[in-house]
């Protein structure tokens, strides 16, 4: 089954790559890999090895990133018991601590040993001896807290084994790696890489087509083919190179670092995306980055709670005609919460923006053009939003990379230039939508922060304060958006 060419030399379990993981037995080890290779499979198996056998004394503390990666590592070392006719027992979740609540997923053995497979948290981690697997390293919000934290415990014996993609070069993943090949490896660290290419050379896709459906399009493909199919399915070059061949994203050139971003995301499985009528407390701000031919039409929804905006709905249209566009935006710029909503009004956007402004009024509604001054205008609030935490993303591949594509050059006269390649997945569109939303909540009106928007909601109005020119836009407001737009 499958067309892969190379085949592996002998029906073993493990690839060599895998094999050479868990033979290992260096008191610390790093792997530096691509993404879905069979590393945290082989992990598992070889924890179960170790914890399973006569002779083993220490327990052995599994961090993932998330909750449910840490069933799933569980059910794999179950898997690997039964295997091995090892007699182990699943003893389901535990809290390891009543007050901060910390839920572990435990396999005891007969040898009394346990592997305990927990979430992210590095405190956790504190006043436990035995075997460490950090796994996905570079992906959990401190991981320099987390070495920090985990180190100690293997002071009476065991492993720290540390598997991840990397996650940008500011990463503390990364300073691990380059203190190895660049500083002398003072800590006597045993370095693992394996990128995309190597697993193909070594029979990945053979073990890979040996699982897929007879059906599935990927038993067509040699190594060749399936790498090229990785590639292209990825958000754009450095996304591939990061995730799959093991070179960290430069975060020096980039405007928003890798973790900066990350520590703005939603959590992995969180519902992110809402009905506009399900968010009736508080306002929304909508930013509209304009596209028609080559580059998207972005339609960001955040709803600003607690000073905080959380997008609430990402909206992509991609070659569709501006009147089918506007048919998208309008049902949403008519919603009786939406505060305000700034629209790209550079070049083909220009009259789009007017026609929404004519139609909900310019309290509501404004164009912004891309000069190098509104960009820098833009880009800089969107940066701090993201340090200070004050906006909440999904975990998305294109939005990542469109966040992580904006380039500061700077130009003649020392004026900061914001800048992205373009390609198959739009040019920054993403980015600058969401610049768009905090453009709107900086110049919006202040009709709606902070109050609640309930039918009955009638609190007197100074009209006083606003121009003649926009009383009956903003009475329409003030009651509800009750009027035919």
């Amino acid at each position: 089954m499958g067309r892969a060419k190379v085949i592996p030399a002998s029906d073993a379990l493990l690839l060599p790559y895998q094999a050479a993981w868990v033979r290992d037995r260096s008191r610390l080890k790093i792997m530096e890999k691509s993404r879905q290779i069979g590393i945290s499979w082989a992990s598992a198996l070889g924890l179960v090895r170790r914890k399973g056998m006569s002779g083993a004394n220490l327990d052995a503390w599994v961090s993932s990133r998330d909750d449910i990666q840490a069933q799933l590592f569980v059910r794999d070392c179950a898997a690997f018991a039964e295997l091995y006719h090892l007699a182990a027992r699943d003893l389901g979740a535990e809290f390891l601590d009543d007050e901060k609540r910390q839920k572990t997923y435990a396999l005891e053995f007969a040898t009394g040993c346990r592997i305990n497979s927990m979430s992210s948290s590095p405190d956790a981690q504190a006043g436990k001896r035995g075997d460490r697997l950090l796994d996905e390293f570079a992906l959990h919000k401190d991981p320099r807290k987390l070495y920090s934290i985990a180190y100690p415990g293997i002071t009476w014996g065991g492993q720290l084994e540390i598997v991840s993609t990397h996650r940008g070069s500011a990463n503390y993943f990364n300073e691990l790696v380059r203190e190895v090949r660049e500083k002398g490896n003072p800590k006597h660290v045993s370095l693992h890489r394996v990128t995309l290419q190597d697993a193909l050379d070594q029979g990945f896709l053979h073990r890979l087509q040996q699982k897929l459906a007879p059906d599935d399009e990927r038993q067509e493909m040699d190594e060749a083919d399936y790498y090229n199919f990785i590639r292209s399915g990825c958000a754009d070059e450095e996304s591939f190179l990061q995730e799959y061949m093991c070179v960290p994203a430069d975060d020096n050139s980039a405007f928003l670092s890798y973790d900066l971003i990350a520590s703005c995301e939603y959590r992995e499985g969180e519902q992110w995306e809402r009905e506009l009528d399900e968010l009736r407390d508080n306002p929304l701000y909508v930013g509209v980055d304009i596209g028609r031919e080559h580059d998207l039409t972005v339609i960001a929804v955040a709803e600003k709670a607690g000073g905080r905006y959380c997008l609430r709905k990402l909206i992509e249209l991609k070659a569709m005609p501006f009147s089918q566009q506007e048919d998208v935006l309008y049902p949403i710029l008519a919603h009786r919460n939406v505060a305000r909503c700034c629209i790209d009004a550079s070049g083909l956007g220009m009259q789009f923006a007017e026609r929404a402004a004519e139609k909900f009024g310019s309290y509501k509604v404004e164009g912004i053009k891309f000069t190098a001054p509104a960009k820098e205008r833009m880009a800089y609030p969107l940066k701090a939003a993201f340090e200070d935490r004050n906006i909440l993303i999904p975990m998305d591949k294109y939005l990542r990379a469109d966040l992580r594509s904006i380039r500061k050059i700077i130009g003649a006269g020392n004026v900061d230039r914001f800048a992205a390649d373009r390609g198959p997945n739009g040019h920054a569109d993403r980015f600058w939508a969401l610049a768009l939303i905090l453009e709107a909540g900086r110049t919006g009106c202040g009709i709606c922060d902070g109050v609640s928007l309930d039918d009955d909601y009638r609190s007197p109005l100074d009209l006083e304060a606003v121009s003649a020119a926009e009383d009956e836009a903003m009475l329409k407001w003030h009651f509800g958006g009750r009027y035919d737009y």
